[in-house]
């Protein structure tokens, strides 16, 4: 059974969580703990790059976000769905070039929606939507 780049995105959310909370994880088997092997056994490619990806340009990805937030916000303030969401989107729509930014933005709004609550899909969503303005200018 193949695995498509919404699962994986999904499954890379779940693996920089619990990287987050734990920095011991070991990725590769905690995608077989995830997937239960319903995906054969072999680490994905494009969610190699993902969680490497957010993991190299983290420092990078924070500055933007930080950027948008309101004054006297802090990426400390934010909830760990919402920081890592942002951060993979934004690793996304900087990174990848073969990935449309407007593919980005939705695929975190449906993370959001899955892992997160309506006024986290707003706030992603508004971050977002001004960093694609910032990129258009």
């Amino acid at each position: 059974m193949d695995i498509n780049r919404h699962q994986i995105r999904e499954i890379a959310f779940q693996t920089l969580f619990a990287s987050a909370t734990n920095p011991d994880t070991d990725r590769e088997e905690f995608y077989q703990v995830l997937t239960d092997g319903r995906y054969g056994d072999e680490f994905p490619d494009y969610l190699a790059t993902l969680v490497q990806g957010v993991s190299d340009h983290k420092a990078d990805i924070d500055a933007i976000i930080s950027k948008h937030l309101k004054a006297g916000w802090s990426l400390g303030r934010l909830a760990k769905t919402d920081l890592i969401i942002l951060e993979l989107a934004l690793y996304e729509i900087h990174f990848v070039p073969d990935t449309p930014a407007k593919v980005s933005v939705n695929e975190a709004i449906e993370l959001t929606k899955k892992f997160s609550d309506d006024r986290s899909r707003k706030f992603v969503n508004g971050v977002l939507s001004h960093e694609l303005e910032n990129i258009e200018k």
